[in-house]
């Protein structure tokens, strides 16, 4: 029996000793976060699987067919069958199916399904109660998570002291934010709202942190009242006088321990709670005490994804810290990777160094995604030493990673050839096709008013040309020194559960620019920039116009290109795009950096 054939056996035994027929284990903390702390990374530690979205589902029963199955998406469909054993789950695909329905159909008739309310939001419980009932069945609010009881060495939470942001940097202060926090409650006369996302409550106070990997935020939950007052819910070792100082009288610290017990004193209390961000449990202590919940969007979402002149300069100087590392490393690759002696572990901890030797940078902004070859097609790619591979000569590498600075979090992905031979056709058309998409989007001008489903076919037409398409979204928001992932906006299909689709985009909001394309066992292409809406003065236009400005500025891998497949507007877009990556890393780099950077950027 293998490790994770007997976690998920001793799982197994754990959920007849609660009397359940089964459990739900998502990818999750109890902030529903994207990106988990090591204490929470339960379906990881029971399947292997090292995605950051999907869940499992367990039935107890060892015996039923299916007794358990894996819930992903198009981005992990590769990734989910190398590493979890497929002679212990089902794989499934999200969105053709659900937790819900997969219940719906294999749960054992009045089944007793357990799920920890701390780790699922209001309507996933609702769905998946209503699937259970049509069997007769149960979703039971486990007091302990069997998983945790089972988990052994589980590490405990982090105990990292929560940080004091600037101001400087924020562009605004915690005070300001509070207040406008405070007018909205009043507008919609409530009483108070419950913030639980974790980047939402770093905002709001100007804190980070270093609870969770390549995300500078702390462990905790904020209730922020209409006359301006909040409590922050925080571990006691966490506090530091500076962070007293810093929140002032306005801001209570109570432990966090005592949050659940705080919602328990809400009675008769109009409260905001985000049911997008907010886990069941917090809806379930607020009813039990009789509060009176209005179900809306964390007011904290939109201000957050609109950025300040301040923090759109730190994303400018950041971006020019970051492209001037990438600039090194791809200079260093080009000389290093054609003698056939890099591992992608090589290649990701050198770009790792690089980044640190360009100064002021505080973590990655999430793993990196270093694929060569047939790992390149794995979009969500996490190299181990399982799986790690050499770059081989005349071979596709991908590279997709970003750092997170004081001032901003960068998100970049090229995609390379290993020489010294040229590209095969097939590689530059795919490629070049792909880098029209990015170049259609960059281009891009729009009323007010759009939402990024709206943009995503721009990126998508010339490969949908060619019988083609990539399976995940076009474009993602990205944070200031805070989640690498930040809605609410997002450029991706309307359709397909991915979400976030039909905010408008607004002037100040940050954006990735990524298309691509993946040939399943042979080789990914992926070209992104991070790119800033801005208002756009168009002669004789009516109503307000909008575009993007590109913030990254590092080469692309011209060898790649097939440029008799470019527009003239295309190759006039990607001569304009080098010379400013010229103009901008020229000063930073020397020697044969500083030669390798002139004759990426020569003109087409």
């Amino acid at each position: 029996m293998n490790t994770h054939e007997a976690r998920l056996d001793a799982l197994r035994k754990e959920l007849k000793h609660q009397e359940l027929d089964g459990f739900v284990i998502p990818i999750s903390d109890e902030h529903m976060s994207e990106y988990v702390g090591a204490y929470a990374q339960r379906l990881a530690w029971l399947t292997g699987f090292g995605g950051s979205a999907g869940a499992a589902v367990v039935l107890a029963d060892a015996t039923r067919d299916p007794a358990a199955a894996m819930f992903v998406d198009g981005r992990y469909t590769i990734q989910v069958r190398d590493q979890v054993d497929g002679r212990l789950y089902d794989y499934e695909s999200v969105p053709d199916t659900s937790i819900a329905e997969w219940l719906g159909k294999h749960a054992p008739a009045s089944a007793r399904i357990g799920f920890d309310p701390w780790l699922h939001g209001k309507a996933w419980v609702e769905a998946a109660r209503k699937a259970l009932a049509k069997r007769g069945g149960e979703l039971v609010a486990v007091e302990r998570n069997p998983i945790d009881a089972v988990w052994e060495d589980r590490p405990a939470a982090s105990t990292a002291p929560a940080l004091v942001h600037e101001t400087a940097l924020a562009g605004e202060s915690s005070q300001a934010k509070r207040a406008a926090v405070a007018e909205w409650l009043a507008g919609e006369d409530l009483d108070a709202t419950v913030v639980s996302a974790l980047d939402s409550i770093a905002w709001l106070l100007n804190i980070r942190g270093s609870d969770v990997d390549h995300t500078p935020v702390a462990l905790s939950y904020i209730v922020a009242r209409r006359d301006g007052t909040a409590d922050l819910f925080i571990a006691e070792e966490k506090v530091t006088p500076e962070l007293r100082e810093h929140l002032g009288n306005s801001v209570t610290i109570r432990p966090r321990d005592a949050f659940e017990d705080a919602l328990g004193e809400m009675k008769g209390k109009r409260v905001a709670v985000d049911p997008g961000n907010a886990v069941h449990a917090i809806f379930a202590a607020l009813e039990s005490a009789g509060a009176d919940i209005t179900e809306t969007r964390d007011p904290t979402i939109l201000p957050k994804a609109i950025k300040n002149p301040a923090e759109q300069q730190g994303h400018r100087d950041a971006q020019l810290r970051d492209g001037t590392a990438v600039a090194r490393f791809l200079h260093w690759l080009s000389g290093e990777a054609p003698k056939g002696a890099l591992t992608e572990l090589d290649v990701a901890d050198r770009l790792y160094r690089f980044r640190q030797e360009c100064g002021d940078l505080r973590d990655l902004s999430f793993d990196t995604i270093s694929g060569a070859g047939p790992n390149g097609a794995i979009c969500h790619y996490r190299v181990c030493e399982e799986t790690n591979r050499t770059l081989e000569p005349n071979s596709v590498y991908l590279v997709d990673s970003g750092g997170q600075y004081p001032d901003g979090t960068t998100d970049i992905t090229r995609t390379v050839w290993i020489g010294p031979d040229a590209p095969p056709a097939e590689v530059k058309d795919r490629f070049t096709r792909v880098l029209k998409g990015h170049i259609a989007l960059a281009l891009a001008v729009f009323p007010r008013g759009t939402r990024g489903s709206q943009l995503d076919t721009l990126a998508r037409q010339y490969l949908w040309q060619a019988g083609l398409d990539y399976q995940h979204g076009t474009g993602h928001g990205v944070g200031s020194f805070l989640g690498v992932h930040e809605g609410p906006q997002r450029i991706a299909k309307p359709a397909g559960g991915q979400g976030g689709t039909e905010q408008e985009l607004l002037p100040g909001m940050i954006l990735s620019n990524e298309p691509g394309y993946y040939k399943a066992g042979e080789y990914g292409i992926r070209i992104e920039n991070l790119v800033l809406v801005e208002k756009r003065e168009i002669a004789g236009g009516e109503g307000e116009s909008m575009g993007f400005e590109t913030l990254t500025h590092v080469p692309i891998d011209r060898t790649l290109v097939a440029p008799g497949l470019l527009a003239p507007h295309e190759r006039q877009w990607w001569n304009d795009y080098h010379a400013k990556v010229r103009d901008l890393l020229a000063p930073k780099l020397d020697g044969e950096a500083l030669a390798w950077l002139g004759e990426a950027c020569r003109p087409l």
